[in-house]
């Protein structure tokens, strides 16, 4: 996705199955029609006469995919900082008078927020909160992800290209050009999120 306002979201009904099709686990197979078994346990009365109860639910791969989608977008989507802006009115749009990050700024995790539209700001302390201006840093910073050292930072061509690539979604890549608007990511994984990551650090 780029700089361009676009919405995605799972498709009817999947938001329902989201949280199903985010416990199962293994590479898709390419077929949008394949299902797969989810075996949902429920503990059933109280104390001794408690009992498990098993039901095995269909899901199809379409319905994974897009529950897949939904939640890398919501964990990795990111932007540069000042590329939106929030309104007086508290409505979020671009910013056009954006002209890209400076070739200081775009070397720091600080400059890139996440680009979602429930941020969370508990993670900053109330210091850095009086600094901050509130009509550009309404989003949640990536600096403050954890685990610490989920992003790699690089520079290509010099300082002409900044990548950030996520290590929670391996082959997740966010690409700005310094001093211009141009700016995007793009997915090229497996699908599987990372989850020894932070015995990885």
């Amino acid at each position: 996705s780029s700089g361009i306002n676009a919405e995605w979201s799972l498709r009817p009904g999947a938001e329902s199955r989201a949280q199903m099709c985010r416990s199962l686990s293994g590479r898709f197979i390419g077929d949008p029609t394949y299902e797969y078994e989810y075996i949902d346990v429920k503990v059933v009365g109280e104390g001794e006469e408690a009992e498990e109860e098993t039901n095995t639910v269909l899901v199809k791969e379409e319905d994974r995919l897009a529950a897949v989608i939904d939640e890398i977008d919501r964990e990795v989507h990111i932007v540069p900082r000042g590329s939106y802006v929030k309104t007086a009115a508290g409505k979020i749009v671009t910013n056009r008078s954006f002209e890209g990050l400076n070739n200081l700024d775009c070397k720091k995790l600080s400059s890139y927020f996440h680009f979602k539209s429930t941020p969370n700001t508990d993670k900053i302390n109330l210091l850095a909160k009086a600094t901050l201006d509130q009509s550009i840093d309404f989003l949640e910073n990536v600096e403050h992800d954890l685990p610490k050292g989920c992003w790699a930072l690089h520079l290509e061509r010099g300082s002409g290209l900044v990548i950030l690539k996520s290590l929670l979604w391996l082959g997740y890549s966010f690409y700005h050009v310094p001093g211009t608007k141009k700016y995007g990511s793009t997915y090229f994984g497996n699908g599987e999120k990372n989850i020894d990551l932070p015995f990885m650090l």
